[in-house]
């Protein structure tokens, strides 16, 4: 590592959060979310953890993904939540990975691209109010189970996602799972039926026919909303993102800092140089924003740069210094609140330049 900034991956706190988790569940299966290189936290090393301490099934995004951690050695099973093109079926097949079937067209042209050394698992995706991936009709339901009467493929699942999951008043949750509950009778017999995801899983425990929850950001030791704060106190944070000072000056009344002159310091000001920048996923929209040095919080002055930012300093600090920008003192969900954003999207915006160690 030749420059000072780097992400801490609290290993320990991953394996407690996915310890207690699995505690609450009861007999429900736990299906840990790695997807978007684990939020953040590296895939491999954060589906390792998970499945040494008690997740039993793993999902992502992407077919890459899945095959990233297939050929890390991984032979849990794998469920890939986005579309898959049905020319790739094949692929998934080989890397046995199951995917999500969204409808009975998809699946007939699927079917087109395997052979008969091919075995597609699939688990059928119902849209009960989120608008996005799944069918909404009980007749396309149908229609791929008439489907499923082959070699080729094996129905193994059914699942759908809750839009309104981290709001503890929500009629739409309450209609979604209703509905959902209606395509799962359908259904008899599927080996995993899910539908809750970090929110949702607290809520939800050990309620039946959910055999399978879906567990992504608690997994994080982040909480899923605000308002669901007091239902995951027992998390424990594994992200952190440092770095160090690496020029410390002193600069006079009226001396402008950064790009476009939108700080001038308005007495005399030590200012500390920090290597990181939007280039790295510090988005220039922290302008004003306060990281830690020494336990106090030192202001961005100026504007974040592609590699670098300033901070204001009370005195002066030797070359060095470390500087948290998210950790202790400076939670995830307050970078959060000051883009407008949810930590979700905080975690997943730091770039391959910035290494996780």
């Amino acid at each position: 590592m030749y420059r000072p900034t780097w992400i801490e991956i609290d290993r320990e706190a991953i394996a407690h959060n996915i310890r207690e988790i699995k505690t609450r569940m009861g007999e429900q299966q736990v299906m840990a979310v790695v997807k978007a290189d684990g939020y953040g936290h590296g895939a491999v090393t954060v589906a390792e953890i998970a499945l040494e301490n008690g997740a039993d099934l793993l999902a992502v995004a992407l077919l890459e993904e899945a095959i990233e951690l297939r050929e890390a050695g991984i032979q849990a099973p794998i469920l890939m939540l986005e579309a898959l093109l049905p020319e790739h079926a094949p692929v998934a097949s080989n890397y046995d990975v199951a995917v999500p079937v969204f409808s009975a067209d998809w699946l007939q042209e699927a079917k087109r691209h395997l052979t008969e050394i091919d075995h597609l698992r699939l688990h059928i995706k119902i849209d009960t109010g989120m608008g996005r991936l799944g069918l909404q009709h009980v007749d396309e339901l149908k229609r791929i189970l008439a489907e499923c009467d082959d070699d080729l493929v094996e129905l193994e699942g059914i699942y759908t996602h809750f839009a309104t999951a981290d709001e503890l008043s929500s009629q739409l949750f309450e209609r979604q799972l209703e509905t959902f509950l209606s395509y799962v009778a359908l259904v008899p017999d599927i080996r995993y039926v899910h539908c809750a995801n970090s929110a949702a899983a607290i809520r939800l425990a050990g309620q039946a026919p959910f055999n399978v929850v879906r567990v992504g950001i608690a997994l994080y030791g982040a909480m899923p909303s605000d308002e669901m704060a007091g239902h995951y106190e027992f998390l424990k944070p594994a992200f952190s993102l440092k770095s160090r000072l690496m020029q410390v000056k002193q600069v006079e009344p009226g001396q402008t800092i950064s790009y476009g002159a939108t700080y001038t310091a308005p007495t005399d000001e030590w200012i500390g140089t920090v290597p990181i920048g939007y280039a790295d996923g510090w988005s220039r929209k922290f302008q004003g924003y306060s990281l830690i040095v020494d336990g106090l919080p030192c202001e961005i002055v100026g504007r974040v740069c592609m590699d670098r930012l300033m901070i204001r300093l009370p005195r002066e600090y030797p070359i060095g210094t470390e500087v948290i920008l998210i950790g202790e003192g400076a939670p995830i969900e307050e970078a959060a609140h000051w883009l407008g954003t949810i930590n979700y999207e905080v975690l997943c915006q730091f770039s391959k330049r910035v290494p996780r160690q």
